[in-house]
């Protein structure tokens, strides 16, 4: 954690880390994972809470716990902008990180490939593989989300690429 700031080293303190090496096909061990991974959830859920920077509602959307869904957000110039949020548990998980996606900005950032999917390759996936199977679902919205949202959106918005969903309305009522 060399070289990180100190409120991002006081964040990851707080999540918990897994232990359980097991991806969807391991069965009962799957299941320990998955607890391990809800457990790191609401820890990292009620840490933003309790610190003012709620920024993010998932779940698991099937009963396996291999494709969540949800909703994220990031404040820009007072305005909250929000994106529907899913990933699927790859088969080889923990080796390999989920792919998060954030369908509704497809196409509009270079740092983005395939269907809305976020980018993470240089900075992200080698923190994870260094960390595997410690880091979980918690620990990608963290270290890879988060900073994902904070570096794009104002340049998404500036830009003109992403509107607020105010203006949007206004400018759709004015035609």
């Amino acid at each position: 954690m060399e070289g990180w700031d100190r409120n991002t080293k006081s964040t990851l303190t707080q999540i918990p880390l897994l232990s359980t090496k097991a991806g969807p096909r391991d069965g009962a061990a799957w299941t320990q994972r998955l607890k391990e991974e809800y457990r790191g959830l609401i820890a990292y859920t009620s840490m933003n809470k309790s610190n003012d920077n709620d920024w993010f509602r998932i779940s698991a959307a099937n009963a396996e716990g291999t494709r969540w869904t949800g909703k994220c957000w990031y404040v820009h110039n007072l305005l909250k902008y929000e994106f529907d949020l899913q990933f699927d548990i790859p088969v080889t998980y923990p080796a390999t990180a989920p792919e998060i996606e954030l369908p509704q900005l497809d196409g509009k950032t270079h740092k983005m490939y395939r269907g809305g999917k976020i980018c993470l390759t240089v900075h992200f996936k080698p923190l994870w593989a260094k960390n595997c199977p410690r880091f979980g679902i918690a620990h990608a919205l963290c270290l890879g989300l988060a900073p994902w949202l904070a570096a794009e959106v104002p340049i998404l918005v500036d830009s003109g690429m992403v509107k607020h969903k105010d203006d949007a309305a206004a400018s759709s009522t004015d035609q």
